[in-house]
């Protein structure tokens, strides 16, 4: 029965159990908490943390989105009232208090803008600016000091981290200056990104205009000479070179797929056997399971148009040329090989290391490309000497970011 002395007896029981766990489960908690570290080690922490939070959305550069997140960030770091951060036209983020004082913030930065140098306005002076063009009328505030300093990206000033506070002692000072080289860090290695992306464009470019030239002239010649004597084939002909063209002139994505890279070095084949006949052999070996392996756009074409024109073209005779691409554990790789004249590995050096123009752009732009993506150790490995050919393998990783194909 549930008013019997033993039900209560057990229910007061099972209460002083529980109550007893969470103890137990409080307990274990806090002394986890104090096993983290010191108080300076937590405050340590948590300063890192809220700069790497900041970190990341500022890495797209200076705009409202980023700059408003970080904002609460870097706020909490200075421990004052408001943080705003601007470019050189205008606040792209404020946060905290005094937000009436936002209209005049650029009337307050220019001076560092122009000059390059941190400026203490006191709060005097910051509540006369916005008097005069009554703010403060509008909207009463507490009066706030302002440490306005300048964000510097090499030798220009692109904006100000302001922080405002009842007074600006020397630590703030020290402090909001850190910040504002922080940010300038941060703005220079979104900048780096973008550079990088317009070189790695630039020399799509370059591939593209490799391939136009001489290719396309020789290509039309090939197609011109079956006109008379073979029209379906020259029909035949015209719809790869568009195909081929269409791909490789595309104006959308940076990455492909080995699958679709592979359809392109089939059409450029057809293309170039039109040409020379029986003297351009080629044998293919793929594993289906690495098709869909995502790599950079016009990658692999360079590849075997680089052994098609330098190894074969020059070789008396027939040639043979060789691909297959493999499943490698984490990797997928691709061999190009011919049986060509080859070439020098001194001069190989030094295409690969820019010091030499003209003949072999294709191999070099490739290499640099896939270090700029890959990192440096999946560069390209080319084994050549005069008169033996030449065999150039690429390892690309299997699991990579998402990128538009």
């Amino acid at each position: 029965m549930p008013d019997s002395p033993l039900f209560i007896a057990a229910a007061v029981a099972v209460i002083a159990m529980a109550i007893a766990v969470i103890v137990a489960v409080g307990l274990k908690v806090l002394r986890s908490f104090r096993e983290l570290g010191t108080d300076a080690e937590r405050a340590t922490y948590k300063t890192l943390h809220a700069a790497s939070r900041a970190g990341q959305h500022l890495r797209t550069g200076l705009n409202p989105s980023g700059a408003a997140k970080a904002s609460r960030q870097l706020r909490t770091l200075l421990g004052c009232d408001a943080l705003a951060i601007t470019d050189t036209t205008g606040v792209l983020a404020w946060d905290g208090a005094g937000e009436e004082l936002k209209p005049f913030l650029m009337e307050l930065a220019a001076g560092v803008l122009d000059g390059g140098h941190t400026a203490v306005i006191p709060a005097g002076e910051v509540q006369e600016t916005a008097q005069g063009r009554g703010a403060v009328a509008a909207h009463p505030a507490v009066e706030r000091a302002a440490v306005i300093a300048p964000i510097r990206t090499g030798t220009r000033v692109v904006g100000v981290v302001a922080a405002f506070a009842p007074a600006a002692g020397a630590g703030l000072v020290r402090a909001t200056s850190e910040v504002a080289d922080w940010v300038a860090t941060q703005v220079e290695l979104a900048e780096l990104d973008a550079s990088r992306t317009l070189l790695m464009e630039a020399e799509v470019r370059a591939l593209r205009a490799q391939i136009s030239p001489h290719f396309i002239y020789n290509s039309l010649n090939a197609i011109a000479s079956f006109i008379n004597t073979d029209p379906v084939r020259a029909r035949e002909l015209v719809v790869e070179f568009a195909d081929f063209t269409r791909y490789s002139f595309r104006r959308h994505g940076d990455f492909t797929t080995l699958a679709e890279e592979l359809r392109c070095i089939d059409r450029y084949l057809l293309l170039e056997r039109a040409r020379f006949g029986d003297r351009v052999q080629v044998s293919l070996r793929i594993a289906p399971e690495v098709l869909s392996t995502v790599i950079p756009f016009l990658s692999l074409q360079p590849l075997v148009e680089n052994a098609v024109r330098h190894g074969l073209e020059a070789k008396e005779g027939p040639g043979h040329i060789s691909i297959t691409a493999n499943d490698s554990g984490a990797f997928a790789e691709v061999t190009i090989e011919d049986d060509g004249v080859g070439m020098d590995p001194e001069q190989l050096r030094a295409v690969l290391a820019g010091h030499s123009d003209g003949d072999h752009v294709g191999l070099r732009n490739v290499d640099a490309r896939l270090r700029q993506v890959y990192g440096d150790e999946n560069g390209l490995v080319i084994e050549t000497a005069p008169g033996e050919g030449t065999l150039i393998t690429m390892r690309v990783p299997k699991s990579q970011p998402r990128h538009d194909a």
